[in-house]
C-alpha cells in the first residue's frame, strides 16, 4: 500500500448517477490519468458501473455493502494496509478513520431536512459533522458552500479547499435546429423547484416543457396523467440522449432553490442552449453574467424571464456566446490537479 499516493473510496460506483456521482466519476477518471498506478480505487462488491470500474482498475474489498461497507469493511481494509490517506468523493466516509479527505457538496440536509426522507436527513445530520471533524482536510464545490461550512460547523478556512465541477466532453454544440420546447434537468426533488415551472408551462401554448429526471414520491401530489400534454417527463436518459435534448431545446431552465454547484447549466451552455438560472446559493458564482437570472420564489418572475428569453432571438444568441465563454472557466483536469496538490500537501 505504501507505493500508492492515496486510496479512493469508490463506493460511488455502486450508486445511480446524480450530480455527486458525476463529480466523483469525472474527477476519478482524471486522477487515474494523472497518477496511474499511484492511486488505488476500492469498492464494495455491488458495483453497477462495471465499465468504469474496469477503467479505474477498482479493487473489491469486504463482503458488506452500502454504509456498513463504508463504516466496517473499508476502514478494516485500510488498517490492515498501513492506514494510507483515503480520498472520499461522495459526501460520506468512514467516521472514525482519521487519515482521510472528504468531499461534501452542500448542506441541504442541514438547511432543509424537509426536502429529504426523515431517515436520510437524520443520518446525514448525525454523520456529516463527525466526518468533517475527523477528516484531515475537506473539499467542496463552491466558495458559497465553503463559507456555509465555516459558519455552520465552525471550521477554519485553511481546512477547506474549493474544487469546481465542470461539464463532460460528451456535451457539445451540434448546431442542431432548435425546437419549441424548454428543458429542465435534475433529480426530481423539492429543491429543483419544478412545480413552479410546471405551473407556468401548463398555461403556455407555443412552447412545451420537457423534464429529465427520475420521478419519486416528491410528485405524489401531482398526477402526471392530468398534466397538460405540453409537459413531458422523460425519466432517466443516457448522456447521449441528454446531449441531443440540450441541442434541440430553445431554453434550459434551472430554477433551483439551492445548489452547491450545479453542473447542468454548464452542460446546457456547452451545447449552445441559452440558460435561465436561479439568483441564489452558488449559481451566480458558477454562471457569472452568462445567464438570465430569476427569483426561484416568484412564479411571476420566472414566467417573465422565460417569456423574455423565448421572444428575443438576439438575447438567445448573446446567451449562447456568453455560455461558451463561461464553460472555459471550468475543467475536470484542472480540478483533479488541484486535488493532487491538496493530497501532496497532506502527505
Amino acid at each position: 500500500m505504501n507505493n500508492y499516493h492515496f486510496i479512493i473510496n469508490a463506493r460511488f460506483l455502486t450508486q445511480n448517477i446524480t450530480g455527486v456521482q458525476r463529480f466523483a466519476i469525472e474527477i476519478s477518471k482524471q486522477l487515474k490519468n494523472i497518477l496511474g498506478d499511484k492511486v488505488q480505487f476500492v469498492s464494495a462488491k455491488n458495483i453497477i458501473h462495471t465499465e468504469l470500474a474496469k477503467e479505474l482498475d477498482v479493487k473489491v474489498v469486504g463482503n458488506l455493502t452500502g454504509h456498513l461497507w463504508e463504516q466496517i469493511d473499508l476502514p478494516y481494509f485500510l488498517s490492515k494496509n498501513g492506514k494510507p490517506l483515503l480520498l472520499n468523493l461522495a459526501n460520506t466516509a468512514p467516521i472514525f478513520y482519521k487519515n482521510k479527505v472528504v468531499t461534501v457538496y452542500d448542506l441541504a440536509f442541514y438547511h432543509h431536512p424537509e426536502w429529504f426522507s426523515k431517515k436520510f436527513a437524520l443520518s446525514y445530520n448525525l454523520l456529516i459533522p463527525k466526518i468533517l471533524k475527523n477528516s484531515k482536510h475537506i473539499l467542496t464545490d463552491s466558495e458559497f458552500i465553503k463559507q456555509e461550512m465555516m459558519e455552520v460547523y465552525k471550521l477554519s478556512e485553511s481546512k477547506i479547499d474549493v474544487v469546481y465541477g465542470a461539464h463532460s466532453d460528451i456535451f457539445e454544440n451540434k448546431l442542431s435546429q432548435r425546437e419549441h420546447f424548454a428543458l429542465a434537468v435534475g433529480s426530481i426533488d423539492p429543491r429543483k423547484n419544478l412545480k413552479n415551472i410546471i405551473d407556468i408551462f401548463a398555461n403556455h401554448t407555443e412552447y412545451s416543457l420537457m423534464i429529465v429526471g427520475q420521478q419519486n414520491k416528491v410528485f405524489s401530489s401531482l398526477s402526471v396523467d392530468d398534466l397538460s400534454e405540453d409537459i413531458k417527463f422523460t425519466g432517466y436518459v443516457s448522456d447521449e440522449e441528454l446531449v441531443e435534448l440540450y441541442n434541440r431545446a430553445s431554453l434550459f431552465i434551472y430554477p433551483s432553490f439551492y445548489e452547491g454547484f450545479g453542473i447542468p447549466p454548464l452542460e446546457a451552455q456547452s451545447c449552445g442552449c441559452p440558460v435561465i438560472a436561479s439568483n441564489v446559493a452558488s449559481l451566480p458564482e458558477v454562471c457569472g453574467d452568462s445567464v438570465v437570472y430569476c427569483n426561484p420564489y416568484s412564479v411571476e418572475d420566472i414566467a417573465e424571464k422565460i417569456k423574455m428569453v423565448l421572444e428575443d432571438e438576439a438575447l438567445q444568441n448573446e446567451l449562447r456566446v456568453k455560455g461558451f465563454e463561461n464553460i472555459k472557466r471550468f475543467s475536470w483536469e484542472e480540478s483533479a490537479k488541484k486535488i493532487v496538490d491538496v493530497i501532496e500537501r497532506l502527505r
